[in-house]
């Protein structure tokens, strides 16, 4: 296999840094184990940042949320997880992740984190004609 599941997430430097602009990337394939069944868990993931002197580096994200298609963990404690690992990795102005869980027991969860630099506020929404 060319390819294995990695903890590690890999940056470059934003091309940027002195803009703020955001970054939104959809996740549809991830996978986890209920802790308490083993049974397998699927979510689309959606990430949105604001880089400031990062940004990821899409190979290594992918090979990150596959480090966590074997492991037994509740749907809060992993969103809560990612998002903690991407900002400490790329500390960016903004981060949102959502997961969004398929149905489970006829219950679907949605779990959104948000993550923000002390200080960062962003520009006020455009309105369009």
């Amino acid at each position: 296999m060319p390819s294995q599941p990695s903890a590690t997430i890999e940056t470059f430097p934003n091309p940027r840094p002195g803009q703020d602009y955001t970054i939104r990337m959809r996740i549809p394939e991830f996978t986890c184990l209920c802790p308490l069944t083993g049974q397998p868990d699927f979510a689309t993931l959606k990430l949105a940042y604001v880089p400031d002197s990062k940004c990821v580096e899409l190979k290594s994200l992918k090979l990150y949320i596959w480090s966590f298609r074997d492991r037994g963990v509740f749907h809060e404690a992993v969103t809560n997880e990612m998002a903690d690992d991407l900002a400490g990795e790329l500390s960016p102005r903004f981060l949102r992740l959502e997961a969004r869980f398929k149905v489970r027991g006829g219950i679907y969860t949605r779990v959104i984190v948000e993550r923000r630099q002390a200080g960062w506020t962003p520009a006020p929404p455009a309105i369009l004609p």
